[in-house]
């Protein structure tokens, strides 16, 4: 017999100034588009209860079992730099959580349900492309190895929003190790609020920190923990190309998790400069920046600790800055490691890092395609003949054929063969990514057409990023014309 999940609801157990409890706010048609069946497992939730009539009421926001929660959480943030006293979530819900298979506890919330106190006059609704977006690249990301909020499922809600016209609504259920966020501490800090800023830290330390609670002092070991988790989190991001595109203080989990899949997108041609989030007008969270907008959060976030840290003020800025201070070296740590990786180098010499940022110098001058470009590396090392696919991705082949000679300089002072080297960095280097044009045409298929086909295909192929593909593959070419002036949008 079908098994109804049972939510724990630690959160819902805060003071009530952290949420807002809500009822259910039905849909009228819902249908199931998408289920996570392999994340259901994970989460030791039953598949087939989720895919029936009663787990369908569910994640449509029409009904929960009796042991949810069903809570809006209150947040604040920087947008753009600009300080919001107070956000929220305007859109979603949390259930409350699961302890998986590994007894890891994580979120349960419901993105699209309707509205909440926070809505800001929105309809606390999503259309229903943001939602397979939403499911299509966090699952993608997953399969990259880079942590993330997870899918469980996308529900088309049967009812129309209102964007720029009218759209399909739809509801994605997402999964989270906690949504805690820089956000929700800077909430409690603008209003002085000492006792809930120890509420959350107690929080964050049980669920992603419970080594900080024996430190001598547990809230600085915290927030070294948040800092080292971004730090390893914005390389990755880097090491495949991607741009986050609204990196606002309440868009950063403290879990370490990338969180919210709004204005996000892929590089193709290798641009630090590349900004596709249509409301990023000034290039505030282009992909080259995210390393110092990270730390700039990251910064905002010890802030709000500084009554914490110590009772003397000007010690406990001396501790903030510190912890804040090691970002920089921590993510080019990272960053190094990663580069070293995608060039096939097991050892680690002094000039690694120039030798990488060269070639991505001359990537950016041609134009390259990030993606092929260390693809193609992989094969490249074994003789002057196997580098020609590489050459073939530059307008000019002058600057790479001298970088190709200085790479394989460097990989001949290592022992490891051509077979084993070219094994590793198709480890490192995935040989496709959420392509912009390829998801634009999934999401246009599912939502205009009604045909779910090219989306379930492209996700499919997303599940084993690192794998071969067959020659010709659709899903590892750039897009055939570039587009330069492709935009995305948050759904709002």
């Amino acid at each position: 017999m079908p098994t109804v999940p049972h939510f724990d609801t630690t959160y819902a157990r805060l003071p009530e100034r952290f949420y807002t409890r809500l009822p259910p706010n039905p849909v009228k048609a819902p249908r199931l588009l998408m289920l996570n069946n392999a994340l259901a497992h994970d989460l030791d939730l039953d598949a087939d209860w989720l895919a029936s009539n009663a787990g369908l009421a569910m994640l449509a926001g029409n009904a929960w079992p009796e042991t949810a929660a069903s809570i809006a959480t209150v947040y604040a943030g920087h947008q753009f730099g600009h300080f919001s006293p107070q956000l929220g979530d305007g859109r979603a819900l949390l259930l409350g959580e699961i302890l998986d298979r590994t007894g890891q506890r994580r979120d349960i919330q419901l993105k699209g349900s309707g509205p909440t106190p926070y809505s800001r006059r929105g309809d606390g609704r999503s259309a229903l492309a943001p939602a397979l977006r939403e499911y299509l690249i966090s699952e993608a990301m997953h399969a990259l190895g880079i942590p993330t909020t997870r899918a469980l499922a996308v529900i088309a809600t049967g009812e129309p929003v209102w964007r720029e016209s009218l759209q399909p609504g739809g509801i994605v259920t997402r999964v989270a190790a906690s949504h805690i966020r820089v956000g929700t501490f800077q909430f409690f800090a603008a209003r002085g609020d000492a006792e809930a800023l120890r509420i959350l830290c107690q929080s964050v330390i049980e669920r992603h920190d419970p080594a900080a609670k024996t430190a001598e002092n547990p809230i600085q070991a915290m927030l070294e923990g948040v800092i080292a988790r971004q730090a390893r989190l914005i390389a990755q991001w880097l090491l495949v190309g991607f741009i986050h595109g609204v990196m606002n203080t309440d868009n950063m989990a403290l879990s370490g998790e990338t969180i919210d899949y709004g204005p996000c997108a892929f590089l193709d041609a290798y641009d630090p400069a590349k900004v596709f989030s249509a409301i990023d007008q000034m290039g505030r969270y282009a992909f080259g920046n995210q390393a110092r907008i990270a730390h700039w959060n990251l910064a905002r976030f010890a802030e709000t600790l500084l009554p914490l840290l110590d009772a003397d003020a000007d010690t406990a800025l001396a501790m903030a800055r510190e912890a804040i201070d090691a970002f920089p070296t921590q993510f080019e740590a990272a960053l190094v490691a990663g580069l070293r990786a995608k060039l096939g180098l097991f050892s680690a010499q002094e000039n690694d890092l120039a030798l990488a940022q060269d070639l991505l110098t001359i990537m950016a001058a041609n134009q390259a395609d990030h993606t092929l470009t260390f693809r193609h590396l992989c094969d490249a090392q074994a003789a002057p003949e196997a580098g020609e696919s590489l050459r073939q991705l530059f307008a000019t082949t002058g600057g790479i054929d001298s970088w190709i000679a200085l790479w394989r300089a460097r990989i001949a002072q290592e022992s490891q063969s051509p077979a084993e080297r070219s094994a590793a960095m198709r480890r490192a280097n995935p040989a496709l990514i959420p392509r912009n044009h390829l998801v634009e045409a999934a999401l246009d298929a599912a939502v205009d057409a009604g045909d779910m086909q090219p989306f379930k295909q492209l996700h499919e192929a997303l599940k084993q990023p690192y794998a071969d593909q067959p020659e010709g593959s659709p899903f590892t070419q750039a897009p055939p014309v570039p587009d330069p002036g492709y935009r995305t949008f948050c759904g709002t």
